[in-house]
């Protein structure tokens, strides 16, 4: 009998498309959307996950973005403890479709708000919106708000050169300012600031509403580049904690699931965005591993390879001798202290909390 089934290909069917599939590379997982190569010039954002793609696309000698290099004399370590060189602009993590939008009404208005600097415990100011990259604090409040105007300058001008935007969902949950609405990277008071339920409050954003603000985030880029692509992907990693009531691993899958729906769903309404399935090739079973540490939260870096590994495959960036996995295989304590490198507001609130 004739039916719309008989002549699917095998990447349609679990048997044939997972297993007996060659787990090792999953080369039909993703078809890229944009052709992407070594002369592209990629901005990424997005998550504390975010950094380790940034990262293997620098490694693979591909045309990454950086809207404020460090200076040469700064060390390596240094660097990227003041948030150099995590992403294409100094705007440390951004976890959610709401901070992306903001960041990028701000940088094509401008805007700043001597009403979002923060004080630390030692009486220093960061910046609210990026208050892990000035790690010591700076000096005043106008110190802060002219590197933010400088910020906010540097991170347009790299929107205007780049041809594909790299975002990687994290969370839809977020705190922000009753009276304006806008987010913070984290709760008031994990970092700076000061806690005040009358003025802060939570927010876990649905689906409808990610959706909503993807759409604003891929009309702004296009004001600052025309025809500038979006490559969205979600990050595998696991909510630290969760202010929503509800347990943790709950939330977790809640989370994931309105972010990865919306993605889907916004990649598929506009040819010009794509969706690469990191989330996948890191939580499912049948893609191997385990890929977690031993704290079922952090990657393992034999897992971010093997996530790189397959984006680089897909577009003809990875040398053909190298093999699946970069890297030597760890063991979980040295695993736990790569991933504690990351730099992510988020961890914070675990280590301030029980």
């Amino acid at each position: 009998m004739s039916h719309p089934y008989a002549d699917l290909p095998a990447r349609a069917f679990w048997r044939s498309g997972v297993l007996e599939a060659d787990i090792s590379d999953f080369a039909d997982l993703y078809r890229p959307v944009q052709p992407i190569d070594r002369d592209t010039a990629i901005a990424t954002a997005g998550s504390c996950f975010a950094q380790h793609i940034g990262r293997a696309l620098r490694q693979a000698g591909c045309a990454v973005l950086d809207a404020e290099p460090a200076p040469q004399v700064m060390p390596d370590d240094i660097a990227h403890r003041f948030g150099y060189r995590l992403f294409s602009g100094r705007y440390g993590n951004i976890y959610t479709a709401r901070q992306l939008r903001q960041l990028l009404e701000d940088a094509a208005q401008g805007h700043v708000d001597e009403r979002f600097v923060w004080t630390t415990p030692q009486q220093r100011f960061v910046d609210a919106f990026r208050p892990n990259v000035e790690p010591e604090g700076l000096g005043s409040v106008n110190e802060v708000l002219l590197h933010r105007d400088y910020h906010l300058e540097k991170t347009a001008q790299m929107l205007r050169s780049a041809e594909v935007f790299v975002f990687t969902l994290g969370l839809t949950e977020a705190w922000q300012d009753h009276e304006t609405g806008r987010v913070f990277p984290v709760c008031p008071g994990v970092i700076a600031g000061q806690f005040d339920q009358t003025q802060h409050e939570f927010v876990n954003f649905r689906y409808g509403e990610i959706v909503e603000d993807l759409e604003a985030i891929r009309t702004l880029l296009h004001r600052f580049r025309p025809g500038m692509e979006m490559l969205l992907t979600v990050s595998p990693v696991p909510l630290t904690a969760t202010a929503s009531g509800a347990h943790v691993l709950d939330a977790t899958g809640r989370s994931k699931a309105a972010l990865r729906a919306a993605a889907a769903d916004f990649a598929e309404d506009h040819g010009d965005v794509g969706y690469f399935p990191s989330y996948e090739l890191v939580t499912s079973p049948a893609a191997g591993g385990p890929w977690f540490a031993p704290n079922l939260r952090s990657v393992l870096p034999e897992g971010v390879d093997r996530v790189m590994n397959v984006f680089l495959d897909a577009h003809g960036l990875r040398e053909p001798d190298r093999g699946a996995v970069d890297e030597p295989v760890r063991e979980p304590d040295e695993a736990d202290d790569e991933a504690d490198d990351l730099i992510c507001e988020e961890m914070l609130i675990e280590a301030f909390g029980r």
